[in-house]
């Protein structure tokens, strides 16, 4: 390793000796967010610079000689309010940027409203982030996966073990969040997904064609339901109207190949293709599981007029997750003793239609996702005989969803009206050892079929100097699955929106709502072995959430915000088995809620958030969040809160990026949180040879649930990186050094089977084997060179 990179820091020695810098321009075309029509004389610039421009008759602008990089523009006139865009990288080509504004229908006398690239919504002024492409492209440690990302963000907590994207949000499960792609629902956003839950080691959307990110971890949109915790809305890049252009990228752990462009006058396209070398990567750090993917995703974009428009997008993965059983040594014993193989085929497939009618736009919304797992896994991993056979799963998940929705705006006033409808089929073949008081096998197979129906609207204020805002929301959720989740009105979701300038550049916000969301499919399919569904009891999940903040803004460059936040959960699914919430699991791989489950679980989570932003154009990117929180669960209203799977206590980021002369730009990220929960073994059950034979791991002793707690853990990343342009050409490294500090994570010994039986002439059902502790401790420092070029 370190001959590349000594390698690596050659070749960009040697480049940036003989490189000069190519200049393109940036233009594009405004016109009025109602309708649709270009508007001249506005004044356009380049946020950061002294350069601009100023629209012609039929609202083009063209600002010419800017160098590479990535830009923000800002738009302004008399009669309009100032639009400050999202990022935009500039690199081989010309760049083409359509502004929309809106009017300002009342100019009051001696009002001055200034526009910054924080910027706030009507609908939820507390708990939303606005992540863009410089920190997708350079976050230090993240690799441009946007689960990495988010983790420097307040309330989002992180796994010091590693190698997995679990998103844990305000205390909530991996569980409880939702995901988008130009409005288009897709069920996760991580290859070897945890069914039922989320997480998975690297990400499956390509951060080539992600413009921005909305991450709401409270006050989400009505038109966004299903969520608990938290919801990532991307809004992806168009393609170039004017040139096509290839990328490829050599990256942490796969190698892409892109392409940007048009098809004919009025569609644009995006559309990649990557394969993973993670298994080698795997495989060199000596990790006993060996991932495989493929993904590819693409989007249409056509403009039939000004005010028709046809988004077609698709994103696809093929996982293939070996073990690597040739690895010896006591650290891989533990994980191939009970992982199973997996095999992972996902998709969707989606198209947003918009009909802009002056103050109204019309969108509807059809998308079909499909997810097909298989787990398989035997004892010793040893497959010559089924009776060693301890899990297959074969499980196949599919959603078919319509939205339609109304947006209007009356002057100060908006208003969004809809309906969805959906309808899910999940069907399971499962078979699966397991131990209750004795030795066990699930053998069963289920076809469900789930229509689903909601309706949500909200009508959103903002005064004509903007001081003060409201938005009031509500939606309500229903299926068939049961008598308990088929009406409207026992899933109505109000919620409410508040913010207020108390003076110049201070804002009071604040948000309370009630959020539902359906139990996975896992639970609501989950059959016994005389083929009865088991869990008809379930009710939808849902939280009462509440949340208020501060946010102080002395400049369009700097923020300072704090927030407190409560949660309260009611209706949590919990394990008959395990006696612990469902939503204290879903942070490993295979399956979770294929069990007996039922709805009297309630939890609750609160805390304070701080956050720090500080945006210098073309120069620095420096972000610092603290959030101090709880997070608890109980068995049912009757019982006693003991702390969650999630209730690390306190999360510390510190993450920025400077960007030096000449494409060069350095990044550091500091991130600690605190020690979370553990329960102990219980060592009884688990040397019993039919229990550890049923899932080849020890049992937890959950009458001590989460009663130790682990060492807080802190480590730092370094990213630098350097590109070159040359003539229509980019050529661009970066090494990303994770943990350089090469902080070691200890976490409690693993209980292990030693293999050989204490008791052999005992009867089956008492024969125990001999047992043994291995060390479990993580931690070292991982390298990586990037490599990407652009024609």
């Amino acid at each position: 390793m370190k001959e590349l990179l000594a390698f690596a820091m050659l070749v960009i020695c040697i480049f940036t000796s003989v490189t000069a810098q190519p200049t393109h321009q940036i233009k594009g075309v405004v016109i009025d967010k109602s309708t649709r029509q270009p508007l001249e004389f506005i004044n356009v610039l380049i946020i950061g610079t002294d350069r601009g421009s100023v629209t012609d008759s039929v609202g083009h602008f063209i600002i010419d000689d800017i160098p590479p990089g990535i830009y923000r523009l800002q738009a302004s006139a008399i009669g309009y309010k100032t639009t400050i865009t999202s990022e935009y990288i500039l690199s081989t080509k010309n760049l083409n940027v359509d502004i929309e504004m809106e009017e300002n229908s009342t100019e009051l006398q001696g009002v001055t409203i200034t526009a910054s690239p924080f910027r706030r919504d009507l609908e939820s002024p507390v708990g939303l982030r606005i992540i863009g492409v410089q920190e997708i492209e350079k976050s230090p440690g993240a690799n441009r996966d946007i689960s990495r990302v988010v983790q420097s963000y307040p309330g989002v907590a992180f796994s010091p073990a590693g190698y997995r994207n679990d998103l844990i949000v305000r205390g909530g499960s991996p569980s409880e969040n939702r995901f988008y792609l130009d409005g288009v629902e897709i069920p996760n956003i991580n290859h070897f997904s945890t069914q039922g839950a989320s997480g998975g080691p690297v990400g499956i959307i390509n951060a080539d064609f992600i413009r921005e990110v909305n991450f709401y971890t409270g006050a989400f949109p009505a038109d966004r339901g299903n969520s608990l915790s938290s919801v990532l809305d991307f809004k992806l890049r168009d393609g170039d109207m004017e040139r096509n252009s290839l990328k490829a990228t050599l990256g942490a752990s796969e190698v892409s190949l892109a392409s940007n462009g048009h098809l004919g006058r009025k569609t644009s396209y995006l559309v990649s293709v990557r394969q993973s070398y993670l298994q080698f990567l795997f495989d060199m750090l000596g990790l006993p599981f060996l991932p495989t993917f493929t993904d590819a995703q693409f989007k249409l974009k056509t403009r039939f007029n000004e005010r028709n428009e046809l988004t077609v997008l698709g994103l696809t993965g093929i996982n293939n997750m070996r073990l690597n059983t040739k690895l010896e040594g006591e650290k891989a014993e533990y994980i191939l003793s009970y992982l199973p193989k997996i095999q992972q085929e996902t998709f969707t497939l989606g198209a947003v239609y918009r009909h802009y009618a002056d103050a109204h736009v019309q969108t509807a919304v059809i998308s079909h996702s499909y997810l097909n797992n298989r787990n398989t896994k035997y004892l010793h991993n040893d497959e010559s005989t089924e009776e060693n056979l301890m899990l297959r799963l074969r499980s196949v998940e599919q959603e078919t969803k319509l939205r339609l929705e109304n947006s209007s705006t009356f002057g100060a006033w908006r208003v969004n009206l809809g309906f969805n409808l959906d309808y899910s089929q999940y069907t399971n073949t499962s078979l699966q050892r397991v131990y209750i008081q004795q030795a066990n096998t699930f053998d069963y197979r289920t076809a469900l079929g789930l229509l689903r129906w909601g309706i949500f609207g909200t009508m959103s204020y903002a005064s004509p100097d903007e001081k003060f805002t409201a938005s009031l929301g509500v939606r309500a959720d229903a299926n068939n699955y049961s008598s308990r989740m088929n009406k409207l009105s026992e899933q109505l979701s109000p919620r409410l929106s508040l913010s207020y300038r108390l003076i110049e550049g201070l804002y009071a916000s604040g948000s309370a709502g009630l959020y539902y969301q359906l139990p996975p499919y896992t639970g609501l399919g989950f059959k016994n072995n005389d083929g009865e569904l088991v869990n008809k009891q379930l009710r939808y999940m849902s939280v009462s959430q509440g949340s208020i903040g501060l946010s102080w803004r002395k400049s369009s460059t700097f923020e300072l915000s704090a927030e407190g936040f409560y949660k309260e959960y009611d209706r949590i699914p919990y394990s008959i088995v395990d006696g612990i919430p469902l939503a204290c699991k879903g942070n490993d791989y295979g399956v979770i809620g294929n069990e007996e489950l039922t709805s009297t679980a309630q939890g609750r989570s609160y805390g304070i958030e701080v956050l720090l932003r500080w945006l210098i154009a073309k120069k620095l990117n420096l972000a610092s969040s603290f959030t101090l929180f709880k997070s608890e669960y109980r068995k049912d209203k009757r019982s006693e809160y003991i702390a969650s799977a999630w209730d690390n206590k306190y999360i510390f980021n510190l993450s920025g990026t400077y960007n030096f002369p000449h494409h060069w730009s350095f990044g550091m990220k500091v991130s600690c949180i605190g020690g979370a929960p553990y329960t102990p073994y219980d060592v009884e059950k688990s040397s019993l040879v039919n229990a550890w034979n049923a899932q080849g791991r020890p049992y937890y002793d959950y009458s001590k649930y989460n009663t130790g707690r682990l060492p807080a853990f802190g480590q730092i990343d370094v990213r630098v990186d350097k590109t070159f342009y040359i003539k229509r050409y980019m050529l661009g490294f970066y090494i990303d050094l994770q943990n350089v500090t090469k902080s070691t994570f200890k976490q409690p010994d693993i209980l292990m089977s030693t293999g050989e039986i204490e008791n052999p002439t005992a009867p089956q059902a008492q024969q125990r084997y001999k047992m043994k502790y291995i060390e479990q401790k993580s931690g070292t420092l991982m390298p990586t060179l990037g490599i990407t070029f652009e024609y």
